[in-house]
């Protein structure tokens, strides 16, 4: 149970509940045992004589005990079952925390399904280790010490026969519980496949019906789904051979008791009730038995999701803050020291880059496809960490600026456009709706971005403004106006740093050039870096920078780079003859 080893820190929080729960526990258990002596005692009296007043006792002595027994039953199930939901609520929130800190290189790695069925299934198997894992492992052992001291009291021979059969019961259950542990881990393996395979048909059902796929997934779905139920049939056909192998071992108890200890009453080797109260105690044991192997499932099962949740939780986050500087703000000027960077050793995409940006300045990026744009411009905000001095902020490496400093400083449009599920508002305001500023700031705010973004004439068109939802991942709205909606989001934000990473590829010639013409005013007060394709979008930059292979070919302004007839003057050459070609068809 290595892994199981990691909850005491979270069972540590909640001691005083903790204990509570189990003095709970205690005093069950001891209300439960003692009813079958309470009818011993019942038994052997009303041998000698029944009368009225002995009924009434002994009746009002059992059902006193099961009454308070019960109270307190529910005390101990109302207090530990919530404890064990208090830790899957800590639990969760802890992953959830560390996915959130992991680098885009591990989500590259690990697909959404699988990771979504550790911070789910996974969980939830946890979750029973803590609440009935643990409460029913305390019964079972606290009503075992408690029958078997008051069984031995009454014959401790009858005792030792009828304990045979219970240690060949601890045999089956080490026996099966490791084989349990192995397919319940299966299980959970291919659930995640399953869950991936969802994730990815639900996400991409457009691109799935485009191309009239629906058959073939609905077959690798089907067979995912097969090979799911065949491995929980497995996991049943175990565990449905441990029940039965338990009740046949207590049958067998039960009936050594029954010959020998008839025999014991007949020779008055004990009394009448003390055979009474015996084989209630033995009965009493049935189910702490039966309910070994129950926990003993709970537990495998358990140690089996806690490694795959130790898994996401033992990944260390590769992007993290290592004794950083003290720094409150920046200004925004971006300096490149001889930047070479690779994503796989021995694979540089980038090679030896420099480059000096100073605050308040607008640097465009320009090259093939794979040339390193998005590359370069995704180590400024640190979403891949560069070599150590090689990309600078206001002087300063970016592995000492605090994160949160860093990339509240820097607003960034990726080339993926990602919305939320939400409405077009929040969205637009996600980066500053948690900032502490009054709700009408917030709004005041959206809206002046939506403005610069040329957004707002769109949202104006909606049946609902702002409030309109965009539904999954933005899917009801355009290719364009969802890439304007990301505009919108970053520059809400008021960032030092402004990265647009072909950011307006889905946007017409006009709308672009409104979008470029509203960017103007904005991009005087903060460093800009346009990544485009297009020349209309990077010709009004202060500087100009053509990469080619990872390595900066060409740099200046949009004359000198056409009057030197490199990479940057043929792909001006050639966008000029398409518009021409447009404009004549």
């Amino acid at each position: 149970m290595r892994h199981l080893r990691r909850l005491l820190p979270y069972l540590s929080r909640h001691r005083a509940p903790l204990l509570r729960g189990t003095a709970c526990l205690l005093l069950t258990t001891a209300l439960s045992v003692a009813s079958p002596w309470v009818l011993r005692h019942a038994v052997d009296d009303l041998v000698v004589a029944v009368t009225r007043a002995k009924l009434a006792l002994y009746a009002s002595l059992t059902v006193g005990l099961v009454a308070v027994e019960g109270v307190f039953r529910y005390w101990m199930r109302t207090i530990l079952i919530g404890i064990s939901r208090e830790v899957e609520y800590e639990l969760r929130s802890d992953v959830f925390a560390h996915l959130t800190r992991l680098d885009a290189r591990y989500y590259h790695r690990h697909r959404v399904g699988d990771l979504m069925s550790r911070a789910m299934s996974d969980l939830g198997a946890v979750r029973m280790v803590l609440g009935p894992g643990i409460m029913y492992t305390a019964s079972t052992v606290a009503t075992f010490v408690g029958t078997i001291a008051l069984m031995a009291r009454i014959s401790p021979r009858l005792l030792l026969l009828s304990l045979l059969p219970l240690l060949l019961v601890s045999v089956l259950v080490r026996h099966f519980g490791r084989r349990i542990h192995d397919r319940f881990e299966a299980v959970q393996a291919q659930l995640s496949t399953l869950s991936a395979l969802v994730q990815e048909n639900l996400s991409g059902a457009r691109v799935v019906r485009a191309y009239a796929q629906e058959g073939a997934e609905l077959r690798r779905f089907a067979e995912a789904n097969d090979e799911y139920v065949q491995r929980n049939r497995r996991l049943v056909r175990m565990y449905g051979a441990l029940y039965p192998g338990i009740q046949l071992l207590m049958g067998t108890g039960t009936v050594v008791v029954l010959w020998l200890g008839g025999r014991q009453v007949v020779a008055g080797a004990i009394t009448l009730g003390e055979f009474v109260a015996f084989g209630a105690y033995l009965a009493m044991l049935h189910w702490p038995m039966i309910a070994l192997g129950w926990v003993v499932n709970i537990f495998e099962r358990g140690e089996a999701s806690m490694g795959r949740i130790a898994q996401v939780l033992e990944e260390p986050p590769a992007i993290a803050d290592r004794e950083p500087r003290a720094v409150a703000s920046l200004r925004g000027e971006v300096e490149l020291r001889s930047l070479t960077f690779a994503y796989e050793p021995g694979r540089p995409v980038l090679q030896d880059v420099s480059l000096r940006v100073p605050a308040g300045h607008t640097v465009a990026i320009v090259g093939a496809t794979g040339s390193g744009k998005s590359t370069l411009v995704s180590l400024l905000p640190r979403l891949y960490d560069p070599p150590p001095g090689t990309v600078l902020v206001d002087g300063i490496d970016v592995r000492e600026i605090p994160l949160g400093v860093l990339r509240d400083a820097v607003g960034f449009v990726p080339q993926e456009t990602f919305l939320f599920s939400e409405t077009i508002g929040e969205n637009v305001s996600f980066g500053i709706a948690e900032d502490g500023l009054p709700p009408d700031e917030v709004r005041r705010r959206a809206e002046a971005a939506a403005q610069t973004a040329q957004l707002a004439r769109d949202v104006a068109d909606f049946p609902r403004g702002y409030e309109t939802l965009v539904g999954e991942r933005g899917i009801t709205l355009s290719g364009g106006q969802k890439q304007r909606t990301a505009l919108a989001r970053a520059l809400a934000t008021d960032p030092r740093i402004l990265i647009l990473d072909d950011a307006l590829s889905s946007v017409d010639t006009y709308t672009e050039e409104e979008v470029l013409r509203g960017l103007r005013e904005v991009r005087r007060t903060r460093t800009t870096f346009l990544v485009s394709h297009r020349v209309s979008t990077v010709k009004d930059a202060d500087l100009i920078v053509v990469l080619q292979d990872g390595r900066v070919v060409e740099q200046g302004r949009h004359d000198e780079l056409v009057a030197r007839g490199g990479y940057y003057a043929e792909l001006h050459r050639r966008q000029l003859l398409q518009e021409q070609i447009e404009q004549t068809a």
